[in-house]
C-alpha cells in the first residue's frame, strides 16, 4: 500500500521526538516480498526513502519529507531454544521476542524502556540499549544477522564472520577512525567503524546504521538463559557531587543496571516513600546464581556508601524489585503528560560520557540550562555515563526556541570537552548528524561518506541522518509552536494521545480512519 492521502501523511509526521515534518507518502508493506516489490517498481524514479518501524525513536530519523516506509507490519517470530536463537522479523517488538523466550527460560538481555513497543528493526537500526546495557551492553552484542534489502529492491542475509561485504577502506585511515572514536561505554553516533575495525564483519557497520543503508526485514537473535536470582536497592543523595564517586563504586560490585532519576524527575512522578529533598535516586539491580550472593550485593553496596545516601529501599524478591523498578518506568510517561503549554522537549536527551565524567556533564548541563532559564529533567543509564537530558521550556515565555538552541549549543561544547558522544543508545537522526564533524573529525566523516557511497550511492535511504543535509538547521520543523506545520486537528490529536500514553504499538494508518482529512 502507498497513500498520498493528507491524514495518512499527517499521521506519519511525527514520531516520539521534537519533529513534525509532513511525507510526500506513506508506504506500508505487509511483508519483505511486498517492500522488494515497492523498491524494484521505484527503482528509476529517485524516490527517497524514510524507513520507520514503530515511530518511538527519538532523534528524528524516523520521519521526513519523502516516502515514509512503515516496516512494523513484519510480524513473523520463531524460537530455536536448542541454539539460543530468535529469528523476528522487525515488526516484532522487544517484548513480544522476550515473552516467547521467556517460555523456554531465556532472554533478550537489552531491555530498552520503550521495550513494549520497541521493534526489532528499529532497535538494530539505533543499536538501542536499556537500563541493563551495564551488563549486557547495546544490541550489537545479540545480533547473529539481519537480513536487508536495498533501495533498488535486492536482498540478501548478513551474518556474524561473513567478512567486510561492500566497503574495503584503507587499513591505516581505518585504524586512526576506529581511534578517534569518543571512549565511552556506548555510542550509536555515525557508522562504527570502531566495532567494524574489530570484527571485520559488515553487520557491524549495519548495526546502528539508521535506515541510511538499507532496510532491515528481520532479525536473528542470539538469547540468554534469565538470570537465577535478582536483588536490588534504591540509593537516594542529596547531592549531585556524590555521584562521582558512588557510581564507580557500585560497578566496581558488578551490577546489572544503575540508573538515575533526578530531582525534577521525582516531583513528577511523585513515587511514595521518599524524602522530598533529594538531589537524584540511583537504582541498582544484581544478577547473581543464588538469592544469598544477590542479597550479598545489595548488602555490600549499602554498607559502601553508608555515610552518604539520605535514603535506602532494598529489594530481595521479585515482586520489591519490581516496585522498585516502577519508578523509573513511570519516567517517560511522566514528562508526555505535562500541559500543551510545557512541553517535555527531547533537544539533548541521548549524551554519554566517560564513567568518571559523568559527574560533570551533570554539573555542566545543569548550569547552562539554570543560565538560560530552563528547567530540565535528567534520568537515565548512569552505570554507563549516560543520561537522557529532556528540557521543558514554557512555550509561553520569551524566545523559547532561542534559549533550546543555545542550550543545545552548549551541551555540544561540554560533550566534546569531556570526550563524550552526542547518542549513546537512540542514533543521530535529524537532530544530531550536523555535530558528527566536530565529534568525529573531517577524515572519519569522510570515511562515513565512503560507507553511505558504497551502500546507497545515488542517496535515496533516509537522507539528511547520519550524513547531515545541506542547511541542516536541528531546532526547525518542531511539532510544537506557533510555527510547528499545520495538520488535521483531529489527526495532531491523536498523536498527541498516543505521546502521553506511550502507545507507539498503534498502527499509525489506523489514526487517518478515525479521524476525517482537512
Amino acid at each position: 500500500m502507498k497513500a498520498t492521502d493528507p491524514a495518512i501523511r499527517a499521521a506519519y509526521s511525527e514520531g516520539a521526538g521534537i519533529y513534525r515534518i509532513v511525507p510526500d507518502a506513506v508506504a506500508i508493506p505487509g511483508t519483505p516480498a511486498e517492500l522488494m516489490s515497492l523498491l524494484r517498481h521505484e527503482r528509476e524514479t529517485g524516490r527517497r526513502f524514510v524507513p520507520r518501524g514503530a515511530g518511538s525513536g527519538m532523534p528524528g530519523g524516523n520521519v521526513g519529507p519523502d516516502v515514509v516506509v512503515d516496516c512494523s507490519g513484519f510480524r513473523a517470530l520463531a524460537l530455536d531454544p536448542g541454539r539460543r536463537i530468535a529469528r523476528a522479523e522487525a515488526g516484532v517488538t522487544w517484548q513480544e521476542v522476550n515473552d516467547a523466550a521467556g517460555k523456554a527460560g531465556l532472554r533478550l538481555p537489552p531491555d530498552p524502556s520503550s521495550g513494549a513497543f520497541a521493534t526489532s528493526g528499529g532497535m538494530v537500526s539505533t543499536n538501542a540499549a536499556g537500563p541493563r546495557s551495564v551488563r549486557s551492553g547495546s544490541v550489537r552484542s545479540w545480533v547473529e544477522s539481519v537480513d536487508i534489502i536495498d533501495a533498488n529492491g535486492e536482498a540478501r542475509t548478513v551474518r556474524r564472520g561473513g567478512g567486510p561485504g561492500l566497503w574495503r577502506p584503507e587499513s591505516g585511515a581505518l585504524r586512526r577512525a576506529a581511534a578517534s572514536f569518543p571512549k565511552t561505554r556506548k555510542n550509536s553516533s555515525g557508522y562504527a567503524l570502531d566495532a567494524f575495525a574489530r570484527s571485520g564483519d559488515e553487520l557491524d557497520l549495519l548495526i546502528g546504521s539508521e535506515g541510511t543503508l538499507a532496510f532491515i526485514t528481520a532479525v536473528e537473535w542470539r538469547l540468554e538463559p534469565l538470570p537465577r536470582e535478582v536483588a536490588g536497592v534504591a540509593l537516594g543523595f542529596g547531592n549531585l557531587d556524590d555521584l562521582g564517586d558512588a557510581v564507580p563504586y557500585l560497578l566496581s560490585r558488578d551490577p546489572s543496571a544503575v540508573e538515575l532519576l533526578d530531582r525534577t524527575l521525582l516531583s513528577f512522578v511523585q513515587a511514595p516513600g521518599l524524602p522530598p529533598d533529594l538531589a537524584c535516586l540511583l537504582l541498582v539491580e544484581f544478577e547473581r546464581p543464588t538469592a544469598a550472593a544477590a542479597r550479598g550485593a545489595v548488602g555490600d553496596a549499602v554498607r559502601g556508601l553508608e555515610g552518604r545516601t539520605r535514603h535506602v529501599q532494598t529489594a530481595v524478591d521479585a515482586k520489591g524489585l519490581a516496585e522498585l523498578w516502577s519508578v523509573r518506568r513511570l519516567a517517560s510517561p511522566a514528562l508526555a503528560r505535562l500541559p500543551e503549554t510545557r512541553r517535555s522537549l527531547q533537544v539533548i536527551e541521548d549524551g554519554c560520557v566517560p564513567v568518571e565524567r559523568l559527574g560533570a556533564y551533570i554539573a555542566g548541563v545543569r548550569a547552562s540550562a539554570e543560565r538560560l532559564g530552563l528547567e530540565i529533567t535528567i534520568f537515565g543509564h548512569a552505570g554507563d555515563g549516560h543520561v537522557h537530558v529532556n528540557a521543558l521550556p514554557d512555550l509561553t515565555g520569551p524566545d523559547w526556541r532561542d534559549r533550546l538552541t543555545r542550550l543545545y549549543e552548549e551541551v555540544t561544547d561540554l560533550l566534546v570537552q569531556l570526550g563524550g558522544t552526542p547518542s549513546g543508545e537512540h542514533g543521530d537522526g535529524r537532530l544530531r548528524a550536523g555535530l558528527l564533524p566536530r565529534v568525529f573529525g573531517a577524515e572519519t566523516m569522510g570515511l562515513f561518506a565512503e560507507v553511505k557511497r558504497a551502500y546507497d550511492p545515488t542517496g535515496r535511504m533516509n537522507p539528511g541522518v547520519i550524513i547531515p543535509a545541506a542547511g541542516w538547521s536541528p531546532i526547525s520543523h518542531l511539532k510544537v509552536g506557533p510555527d510547528a506545520t499545520r495538520i488535521p486537528p483531529e489527526i495532531a490529536g491523536k498523536l498527541r494521545q498516543i505521546e502521553r500514553e506511550a502507545g507507539w504499538s498503534i498502527p499509525k494508518s489506523s489514526l487517518a480512519t478515525l479521524a476525517p482529512g482537512p
